[in-house]
């Protein structure tokens, strides 16, 4: 009977339009399952969150790491020592919002140069909380949080969310999570700390902070789009992302490495929290990083340069679909930076002239630094002048 049917399809259509037929329906089998596939993509799970989770941000420092530079003194401990350098055998496992277990610290690599392991897991932790955030609000269309206190107050309003997928919406969290870290160099420049009376300007825009956090949003964001539960992916492309930039064997190469550029991007003449302990900083943190390699660390070896996330699929601007807001404190020479305003608000347009401000006042102080410095040598030979003189007499 089977065979009768073959006979009379094959009669009424031709041979060639059934085979035709058939590949057809492969195709639609196999487009099918490619839809499948991207779908499953699009639809990454955020972290389980609760409410209070949510309206409750995460602390801007998560993990208090770490002082650039080798044996730094304290002023308020000059017994001791701070030398925070980890290896990759020291990681551990990682923890949304950290956990004793984890070892972090700074550690040297071929192509990413210092890499603070801290800032790195906070910026993938705020990434994770940002996109749980995006996607309990996406039906909303949007939302108003209020990101806590940092050198004023910080609210974050999201817009238009129903217009993008869970792609865009996991490069959304880290665009805003990364101009939140960028936030913070130029906040605690102008006085904002962790600890009252204790300035943390003796870190703002150290060498290795704007790469180690854009590292870590990047890696926040694959995290967030593989099919690992978020805490064991990142585990994995820690590890992963260090042994492919080159990161070194153990502890002493990382020391000999921040050695290599004592008294040129950092010294330990002055002692923590002076802001003289640094004398390099790296301001460039849009549109890309770029990181700083010790010279002589490997032969033609060329940086390995991050992007920041700036579009969707689309092409559309990230910065369509949220605004940073932050109600500036008096630390601030408001009047200075934008003369012609009278609100003391800005939003992350306002950076780039902020971080201009910022290196204007480097120069200045360096200026000033190598004017002191010529007068104080022009004492000494003065007073040394004088002994002579008082030596003949």
């Amino acid at each position: 009977m089977d065979l009768y049917y073959w006979h009379f399809v094959e009669e009424l259509f031709g041979r060639e339009k059934i085979v035709l037929f058939g590949y057809m329906i492969r195709l639609s089998f196999l487009f099918c399952f490619v839809c499948l596939l991207l779908i499953h993509n699009l639809d990454a799970a955020p972290l389980n969150l609760s409410g209070k989770e949510l309206n409750s941000p995460p602390p801007r420092i998560i993990r208090t790491c770490c002082s650039f530079g080798t044996d730094m003194r304290m002023s308020v401990i000059p017994f001791l020592k701070l030398t925070e350098i980890t290896t990759l055998e020291e990681l551990g496992n990682h923890h949304y919002l950290g956990d004793g277990k984890e070892g972090n610290g700074i550690i040297y690599t071929l192509k990413g140069g210092f890499i603070d392991i801290g800032h790195l897991r906070d910026q993938a932790d705020w990434t994770a909380y940002l996109y749980a955030l995006i996607v309990k609000n996406k039906a909303n269309g949007g939302n108003i949080q209020k990101l806590g206190y940092e050198g004023g107050v910080k609210t974050l309003t999201l817009q238009l969310l129903e217009n993008i997928d869970s792609v865009d919406a996991i490069n959304l969290a880290g665009k805003i999570a990364y101009d939140l870290s960028v936030w913070h160099e130029i906040a605690t420049w102008y006085g904002a700390s962790t600890i009252p009376l204790v300035p943390e300007r003796y870190s703002s825009f150290s060498v290795e902070d704007v790469y180690s956090n854009l590292l870590g949003v990047t890696l926040g964001i694959k995290a967030l789009q593989s099919d690992l539960p978020y805490e064991e992916a990142m585990t994995k492309f820690i590890t992963e992302t260090l042994t492919d930039l080159g990161a070194v064997d153990n502890e002493a190469d990382t020391y000999t490495a921040m050695e290599d550029v004592h008294n040129v991007w950092w010294t330990r003449t002055k002692r923590l929290p002076s802001r003289k302990v640094l004398i390099e900083r790296q301001l460039k943190a849009y549109p890309c990083s770029l990181p700083w390699l010790v010279p002589g660390w490997g032969y033609k070896i060329e940086p390995y340069e991050l992007e920041v996330p700036e579009r969707t699929k689309k092409g559309e601007l990230l910065t369509d679909f949220y605004e940073l807001n932050f109600l500036l404190n008096h630390k601030f020479p408001y009047k200075k930076i934008f003369p012609d305003r009278k609100n003391r608000d800005i939003t992350q347009d306002d950076f780039g002239l902020m971080i201009a401000f910022v290196e204007q006042e480097l120069i200045r102080l360096e200026n000033r630094t190598e004017k002191a410095g010529r007068l104080i040598n022009r004492n000494n030979r003065k007073e040394k002048r004088l002994q002579r003189k008082s030596l003949k007499i």
